[in-house]
């Protein structure tokens, strides 16, 4: 196993430490982490199903798995038998685990990415390089290739034109082509994100592809640990096998939770409507205090730039008491700008805009 890098949220302690002592308290925009309560209909199917004194399925409940199964086909068009869907304990869990469980010795990912997605190549004893585009890999074969759109942490959205050269490309190479989805209902402008799965990427058949979803965002479920895969019915129930093994179990509570929030698109549309009320107001402030704000579709975050290092940025808005996340955590190609997240309460948000007028 390759040395892991020293965890990245450690080094933004001092920063933190300062933004605290502002007056008025921190506006923390670093993490991604919801801070708007989980939908009602949510917590009351965890409450009814709290007596579970029996082991739950790793495979997951049929409930569970066809609720996943009606989503993918309603939001995406992709039909995925249920069989084909296994619930992970928080995809952060599945990605720094997949390359492991796949045997992948070489790991590709995009070149501003989720940190976790090298991590999990380190883990795994694999080698991984980043990928700006597949002409940059030239002959060699990867085992496992990770795209991911909407992008964290730059909320760019891959059209289908792009994700189907991408699905072609893996196929005649035989890699596994992985794609991080978990931002797929946050979107603000154009046509809404399409999967992996969906047809007109795919050609309707999922054959080496696997798609990962989180409940974390888009139903506020951060804390219940809730995702799943789908995809490949051959890969989906290799994982299946080894996690059995390795007793990697969503418990059975939050099973039933996330069929219930998975059932439900109503709450989904709150949470986005609460998301670009933030993303306006933050990005109008930013743009207004000198800050160029690139173009951001999706997601939970605004990724902008002075111009200068990213930790100059950092500790100028720490100052300010607002806290946000260098861009070089994402990747060499992020030195010069910031990651601000869009989680924080209405409240928070105004603070942060009034600080950046004055």
């Amino acid at each position: 196993m390759d040395t892991l890098p020293d965890f990245p949220w450690d080094r933004l302690a001092p920063a933190a430490a300062r933004a605290r002592s502002h007056p008025d308290g921190i506006v923390d925009l670093s993490v991604g982490t919801p801070v708007d309560p989980t939908p009602m209909l949510v917590q009351q199917a965890l409450g009814a199903a709290a007596d579970a004194p029996g082991y739950p399925l790793t495979a997951g409940t049929d409930r569970l798995r066809t609720a996943a199964a009606g989503w993918l086909r309603r939001r995406f068009g992709a039909e995925v038998a249920p069989s084909a869907v296994l619930p992970v304990i928080g995809t952060k869990e599945l990605v720094a685990w997949l390359p492991t469980l796949l045997g992948a010795r070489s790991v590709g990912f995009p070149a501003l990415a989720y940190p976790t997605y090298d991590v999990g190549a380190r883990l795994a004893g694999a080698t991984s390089r980043s990928v700006d585009a597949l002409t940059e890999i030239g002959p060699e074969r990867l085992d496992l290739l990770w795209i991911n759109s909407p992008a964290n942490p730059t909320g760019r959205v891959l059209p289908p034109e792009h994700l189907g050269k991408t699905v072609d490309w893996s196929r005649e190479r035989g890699t596994v082509l992985a794609s991080d989805e978990c931002y797929a209902d946050l979107w603000y402008d154009g046509e809404p994100p399409v999967s992996v799965l969906s047809p007109e990427v795919c050609g309707g058949t999922h054959d080496g592809l696997l798609a990962v979803h989180s409940l974390s965002k888009r139903s506020n479920l951060a804390g219940y640990r809730a995702g799943f895969v789908a995809g490949d019915p051959s890969l989906v129930a290799r994982l299946l096998e080894l996690r059995k093994h390795a007793g990697l179990i969503v418990p059975g509570p939050v099973q039933a939770a996330m069929a219930v929030a998975l059932d439900d698109d109503a709450h989904v549309l709150v949470q986005r409507d609460r998301y670009a009320a933030r993303r306006t107001r933050l990005a109008a402030a930013l743009a207004a205090a000198g800050f160029t704000v690139d173009e951001c579709r999706a997601g939970l975050y605004l990724w902008v730039t002075r111009s200068e290092p990213c930790w100059d940025t950092v500790d100028r808005l720490a100052d300010l008491g607002i806290l946000v996340a260098p861009g070089e955590f994402y990747g060499a190609a992020g030195a010069r700008h910031v990651r601000v997240a869009l989680t924080a309460t209405d409240e928070r948000v105004a603070a942060a805009a009034v600080r950046l007028a004055a």
